[in-house]
């Protein structure tokens, strides 16, 4: 007989659970490969003063420069960002997020208790700074971001909670004769 109030949502048992987790993971996973992909670019056009100094030209032409002070004045800001390391800053701290979303994805899809955790605290960290962002600049993909992020900590401090109190199958002594 189920009590009501102890009722399990459906996405928690069996089957499903494992098949959210790995999707979690797999979420978690591509992630990992955007920002992998960012970092490394961020890093490598950083240290090709010749390309940013092409990629301005062109912008420069293509948006026709000549005729717009406040163009003119957001392009030299992005070149002195350029040439100050505030990128190549980005994007060794785009590499060290993406060795964490691997290491969260990797480990919740092995269905490791320590990555769930890890990722509980890692995604929990992020929500404030989510809520900041849609506070300023509010938009879907953001909205859309913190949701999927308050499911994965309340998906996963749900299985937690539920492997906690789980009753585990006692283990059978033996007695053993020594001499």
């Amino acid at each position: 007989m189920s009590h009501p109030a102890h009722h399990e949502p459906a996405i928690l048992q069996g089957r499903r659970r494992v098949r959210y987790l790995k999707l979690i993971a797999l979420f978690k996973i591509a992630k990992g490969v955007l920002l992998l992909v960012l970092g490394v670019s961020l890093l490598f056009l950083n240290a090709r003063t010749r390309w940013t100094d092409a990629i301005s030209d062109w912008t420069a032409d293509e948006i026709l420069l000549e005729h717009s002070k406040a163009v003119h004045f957001l392009l030299n800001k992005l070149q002195a960002v350029l040439a100050g390391g505030a990128l190549r800053a980005t994007g060794f701290l785009a590499l060290f997020y993406t060795a964490v979303l691997f290491t969260e994805g990797i480990g919740v899809y092995l269905q490791q208790r320590w990555a769930e955790l890890l990722m509980i605290f890692a995604t929990g960290a992020l929500i404030p700074i989510e809520v900041r962002h849609i506070w300023h600049r509010p938009g879907l993909v953001g909205v859309l971001i913190l949701l999927a992020n308050c499911f994965i900590v309340w998906f996963l401090y749900r299985v937690l909670k539920r492997d906690k109190t789980k009753p585990h199958a006692s283990q059978r002594r033996e007695l053993v004769e020594t001499r």
